[in-house]
C-alpha cells in the first residue's frame, strides 16, 4: 500500500525515498488533474536538490491527465500563485519544502484564481486518488511549455509601494542561499528604475542547493544572529530575512533586534489602513492584544481566524479583508489574489518607515513595551491531551476570566493577561503563547507557571 503520510491538511511534505518518491508525485500530478478538472496548470519550483526529478513527475502526471503546463522553473511560491492568476492558469503547483531538512521536499497547491484548495474535499480526493490503482490516461495528452513571468511579477510587487513615500535607507537582504535572490534581483531592478532612494547589502543571495549556510529559516532564534550582525556591520536600517521559498520573510532594525510577528502584523495592518480606513484586517488568534488596539485606532475592523494560510486566505475571501496577518510570519493580501507574500511586507514597512520619519526600533519599541509577548513556545509530549485538560482545569474556570475563545485551540483573556494553547496543524506539539498589558514580570511568571504544569502533566516526548 501506497505510504501517504506526506498528505498533510492543506499541502504535501514528505522525506524523499521514505514517504515521497517520483512514483507519489505522478500519481499527485494524475489525480490534481481529475479533482481539479483543469485544463491548465503552472509548475515551479525550489532549489532543493529533488526539486527537479519532483516537477518532472508531476510534470508528467499532469501531461497524462490531458493539462497543458506551463513551467516558470527556479521561483518561490508566491511567483507560482501570481503565474496562476496571471496566466489564467486552472491550477498552481509549487515544489517546495520550504524551511524543513534538506531530505524533504512537498508540493503547494492551489486552483484557479489562486484559491486555496479545500482540506476536507479536494485534499481528501487527492489522497484517496494516489491511494488507488494508477489513473488511466486522458484521450488527449497534455503538453509542457515554459515561461517567464518574474517581470510581470516584480511590477505586480511594487505596485504594493507608494514610492513618493520612500526615503533614504539601507537594507541588508538574506536569501538564505534559497530561491529569493534572483526575484529580489528584479524587484530591486525596478525599484531603481523608478527612483526610489533604496540601497541594497545582500548576503547568501545565490541559490545553493547544498544549502552551505545551513537551511533557511529566520524563525529559528538560532539563526538569526548572522542577519542581526550584518545588518549592524554594514550599519543598514533594516534587515530582511526570507525562508527556503520566501513565502515568510523577518525583519530586524537597525540595532539588529528582530521584530516579533505580531508587531509586523500591526504594522502593516496601520499602513493598509492609513490608505483604506474602515477596511477589514484578518489576524489571527494567537497573540491579539496588539494587533486589535492598532486596527482600532487606525479605523479598521479586526477579524479575528484560526491559524493556517487556507484558512486564512478562505476568510479574507468571504469578508474582503485587505489584509490578513499570522504571527509566523505569513501575510496576506487581497490585491495579490488573496495570497501570501514575503517580498510585499519588508517594501510597505520601509515605505511606513519614510511616512512617519522614524527608525524602526523606534515604531516597534511602543508596541513592545505595551504588549509584551513570550513568543510560541513549542511541547513535544508523550500526552497533549492531558496537558490541554489540565491547563483548561486550572484556568478555564478562573472567575477572572473576560473573554474565552475556542476558535483556535482555547484562548483565555484576563484583565492584565491572554493566553492561547492550540495543538500544530504540522506537527505533534502543543503551542503555548502567552501576551500581557505592558507587565514582562507578570509575563514571566505566567510562562513559568504554565509550562510547568504542561510539562508535568503532558510528560515532555
Amino acid at each position: 500500500m501506497t505510504d501517504l503520510s506526506a498528505f498533510k491538511a492543506y499541502d504535501i511534505r514528505g522525506q524523499i525515498g521514505v514517504n515521497l518518491d517520483v512514483a507519489l508525485a505522478r500519481k499527485i500530478g494524475r489525480a490534481f488533474a481529475e479533482v481539479m478538472g483543469c485544463k491548465t496548470a503552472v509548475i515551479g519550483r525550489d532549489i532543493r536538490p529533488s526539486s527537479p526529478e519532483i516537477t518532472a513527475a508531476l510534470t508528467e502526471g499532469l501531461i497524462a491527465g490531458g493539462v497543458d503546463v506551463t513551467d516558470i522553473g527556479l521561483v518561490g511560491t508566491e511567483e507560482v500563485y501570481f503565474a496562476t492568476s496571471h496566466l489564467g492558469a486552472d491550477g498552481g503547483l509549487m515544489v517546495t519544502a520550504s524551511h524543513n531538512p534538506i531530505d524533504y521536499n512537498g508540493i503547494k497547491m492551489v486552483g484557479e484564481g489562486s484559491r486555496p484548495l479545500t482540506a476536507d474535499g479536494e485534499m481528501e480526493q487527492l489522497k484517496q486518488l494516489c491511494a488507488g490503482s494508477d489513473l488511466p490516461d486522458a484521450a488527449r495528452p497534455g503538453t509542457r511549455t515554459e515561461a517567464d513571468t518574474r517581470d510581470a511579477y516584480a511590477d505586480k510587487i511594487v505596485s504594493f509601494l507608494d514610492l513618493s513615500a520612500l526615503k533614504p535607507l539601507k537594507i541588508l537582504v538574506n536569501a538564505g542561499n534559497g530561491v529569493a535572490g534572483p526575484t529580489f534581483d528584479a524587484i530591486a531592478a525596478r525599484l531603481s528604475s523608478a527612483g526610489a532612494p533604496l540601497t541594497f547589502e545582500r548576503m547568501h543571495h545565490t541559490p545553493d542547493a547544498t544549502f552551505p549556510n545551513g537551511i533557511p529559516n529566520p524563525l529559528l532564534p538560532e539563526n538569526q544572529p548572522a542577519t542581526a550582525d550584518r545588518v549592524k556591520a554594514a550599519g543598514a536600517d533594516m534587515g530582511v530575512a526570507w525562508d527556503g521559498d520566501f513565502d515568510r520573510c523577518f525583519l530586524c532594525d537597525e540595532a539588529g533586534n528582530f521584530v516579533e510577528g505580531e508587531f509586523v502584523v500591526a504594522l502593516l495592518a496601520k499602513s493598509f489602513l492609513a490608505a483604506h480606513p474602515g477596511a477589514k484586517i484578518v489576524h489571527d488568534t494567537r497573540v491579539a492584544f496588539n494587533a486589535r488596539e492598532v486596527i482600532a485606532e487606525a479605523g479598521g475592523v479586526a477579524v479575528p481566524s484560526p491559524s493556517g494560510h487556507s484558512l486564512i486566505k478562505r476568510l479574507m475571501r468571504a469578508e474582503d479583508g485587505i489584509y490578513g496577518g499570522e504571527i509566523s510570519a505569513h501575510h496576506y493580501f487581497r490585491d495579490f489574489f488573496y495570497c501570501d507574500s514575503g517580498m510585499i511586507p519588508w517594501l510597505m514597512i520601509a515605505a511606513l518607515m519614510g511616512t512617519e520619519g522614524k527608525p524602526l526600533s523606534e515604531m516597534v519599541a511602543q508596541m513592545r513595551a505595551a504588549y509584551p509577548s513570550s513568543g510560541e513556545i513549542n511541547f513535544r509530549l508523550k500526552d497533549a491531551e492531558a496537558a490541554k485538560a489540565a491547563f483548561e482545569a486550572a484556568y478555564a474556570g478562573d472567575p477572572g476570566v473576560v473573554d474565552e475563545s475556542r476558535l483556535d485551540g482555547l484562548s483565555l483573556e484576563f484583565a492584565d493577561w491572554r493566553v492561547n494553547l492550540r495543538s500544530s496543524n504540522t506537527e505533534p506539539v502543543l503551542r503555548l503563547n502567552v501576551e500581557t498589558r505592558g507587565d514582562r514580570a507578570l509575563l514571566d511568571d505566567k510562562v513559568a507557571e504554565i509550562s510547568a504544569l504542561i510539562r508535568d502533566t503532558g510528560q515532555p516526548a
